[in-house]
């Protein structure tokens, strides 16, 4: 862990794969988002893998569109995206009694302007998202069984 990365993880009732496979399908990340920006994916692959492109509709105040590239990917262990700023948004899933440990991390350590992403506050704002999106993929996944 570098200090420019934030990461809180949640234990969910699930197979690393069946979180793994939420986590690949971009078109679930609306289901389960707690930053309240993420809308809906408008492009790329049903399932993401290294090097993928996809396109989500997002919303901050007023609607916009981003461009994500998969830039980590171990299947059902990690995966990463980012987008033109470079920092990342991770997934790491490890296997515990009771299901699986997810670790989100949002990773600012390979922004293009690291410390414009620390003045607007985005650690902070980020860290509260993860902190609201965890319980909601815990919940997703484990209404689904």
């Amino acid at each position: 862990m570098t200090p420019r990365q934030v990461s809180r993880d949640i234990v969910i009732d699930a197979p690393p794969s069946a979180v793994f496979d939420v986590l690949a399908n971009p078109r679930e990340h609306g289901r389960f988002d707690g930053s309240g920006t993420v809308r809906s994916a408008i492009k790329g692959p049903e399932r993401l893998s290294l090097g993928d492109s996809f396109g989500m509709s997002m919303k901050i105040g007023v609607p916009y569109t981003i461009s994500n590239t998969v830039v980590e990917f171990e299947e059902d262990r990690r995966i990463a995206w980012r987008h033109v700023g470079h920092h990342r948004w991770r997934y790491e899933l490890t296997p515990v009694d009771g299901g699986t440990q997810v670790t989100e991390t949002f990773d600012w350590s390979t922004s293009r302007a690291p410390l414009v992403l620390e003045l607007l506050r985005y650690p902070v704002v980020n860290t509260r998202a993860i902190e609201r999106t965890l319980p909601r993929l815990k919940a997703y996944l484990e209404g689904r069984s």
